[in-house]
């Protein structure tokens, strides 16, 4: 549309797709039970699944616009930690993952629209907070201005892809940084976007105000395709689950979106020549399978670092990221220690995640274990002669709120921040943590 002409609210666009999505799994779906049979977490959540096509009736009740919220289907659909097995195992020609986020929205919808707005609002400031408060006390103004206001370039050729990190990774920014390096040892050329000002709109979504959720992802996939660029790349599994199953079949977008980390993985050949002092160095991978061929994609990464050594602790591989195991809180926990005493147990140097969320919540157990906890792009980094200092881990180790203020009083001046705000977001960030940090010292 013109000047002065109507627009079409993303909103109305984004509604209409769900909705017709949903109805098409009320037409598919033979109840055959499946999708709760594959489910890692339904038992550790309590839910009884002797019955599995009773479980999916519920869900196909709640969808309908009917069901019990207190239903052990409604019960297995807030359980859904992500992990993805249900997607192969549906022989209906539907995708059980999207079913379930589409039945935690219906259920969220039963709320007031004021109600559901708000709980959107809030959780959407206090993530824009912690990333703005963090980001600024790790990052020079103008390094974290580029990587959240990208500006257009003089040329005219579209970028090969846009690299989309999200929110939440800023508050770890060594890992961006990282990534960025590698991009450009690949020769990608690509503009960045992150930060809360390009959400994809899944707190909203998640809080049941769908139509704001719409005009965020929307609006975010506009600004992609109008780079031009024919691929976006991702970082945060939770974008890129929230924008390949939820906002962007509601859109013709115009670009291939992709998990940064396969696209590495494919072009490996090309990073290989850029490694050169070997890691002599015995690791171990943490896992988590929620988004097809990530962890396949770290695992020949690091595979084509000299001198390194990857063993296979035997976990459990379950949900898409660590606090994507929130709905289960004890089973995460019990997931997390056996993992760190099995890597104790294996004599690794190093215990390596995938995901900056995983490295929130593990990092500061490097404090009383045997091994360091370091993100796989910082052993990328290493064999490249490249390293992005952790603050992260640094203050999350100290584990003392007052001397991480001490620490942090001058960059939070230099940042120009309201020093009121930073204590309740460290207090946060400490409080990431599934286990006790002397976990590890237990007889």
């Amino acid at each position: 549309p013109g000047k002065g002409e109507n627009r079409p609210d993303p909103a109305d666009a984004f509604i209409a797709p769900i909705d017709a999505r949903v109805s098409d799994i009320l037409d598919r779906c033979t109840r055959c039970g499946k999708c709760v049979e594959v489910c890692p977490t339904a038992a550790p959540a309590g839910i009884d699944t002797s019955e599995p096509a009773a479980i999916v009736g519920d869900v196909l009740d709640i969808l309908r616009g009917e069901g019990d919220r207190s239903s052990r289907g409604a019960r297995w659909a807030n359980a859904c930690t992500g992990s993805g097995r249900c997607i192969t195992a549906c022989d209906d020609g539907i995708n059980p993952r999207f079913m379930l986020a589409a039945t935690r929205l219906r259920l969220n919808e039963r709320r007031q629209a004021e109600e559901r707005r708000a709980t959107g609002r809030s959780g959407f400031k206090k993530m824009s907070t912690a990333v703005k408060v963090l980001s600024r006390l790790q990052l020079p103004a103008d390094l974290l201005a580029g990587l959240t206001r990208p500006l257009d370039d003089d040329s005219a050729d579209a970028p090969d892809i846009v690299m989309y990190l999200g929110c939440n990774v800023l508050k770890t920014p060594h890992i961006a940084l990282l990534c960025l390096e590698v991009l450009a040892r690949l020769g990608t050329r690509y503009k960045v976007f992150a930060g809360p000002a390009y959400c994809c709109g899944v707190i909203q979504y998640r809080a049941g105000d769908t139509k704001t959720s719409g005009r965020i992802g929307g609006n975010t996939v506009a600004g992609f395709a109008g780079t031009g660029a024919p691929r976006v790349l991702t970082w945060c599994p939770t974008c890129n689950i929230q924008l390949s199953e939820i906002v962007m079949p509601s859109t013709d977008a115009g670009f291939n979106l992709q998990h940064v980390v396969p696209y590495i993985a494919e072009r490996i050949d090309l990073l290989r020549p850029h490694f050169i002092p070997p890691v002599k160095k015995r690791i171990a991978l943490h896992e988590h399978p929620g988004v097809a061929g990530v962890t396949e994609g770290a695992i020949k990464i690091l595979a084509a670092i000299p001198g390194l050594e990857l063993v296979d602790l035997e976990q459990p591989r379950v949900g898409y990221m660590c606090n994507s195991l929130a709905p289960v809180p004890a089973y995460k926990r019990e997931l997390h220690a056996r993992e760190l005493e099995a890597a104790a147990a294996a004599g690794v140097d190093y215990l390596v995640g995938i995901y900056h969320a995983c490295h929130r919540e593990l990092c500061a157990h490097e404090a009383t274990s045997p091994f360091k906890v370091v993100n796989f792009l910082e052993l990328v980094g290493e064999a490249m002669g490249v390293e992005k200092p952790d603050l992260f881990k640094q203050w999350k180790m100290m584990q003392d709120i007052d001397r991480i203020l001490a620490e942090v009083a001058a960059p939070a001046a230099a940042a120009g921040l309201n020093f009121e705000r930073v204590p309740e977001v460290l207090l946060n960030m400490l409080s990431e943590q599934p286990l006790p940090i002397d976990f590890c010292n237990k007889p």
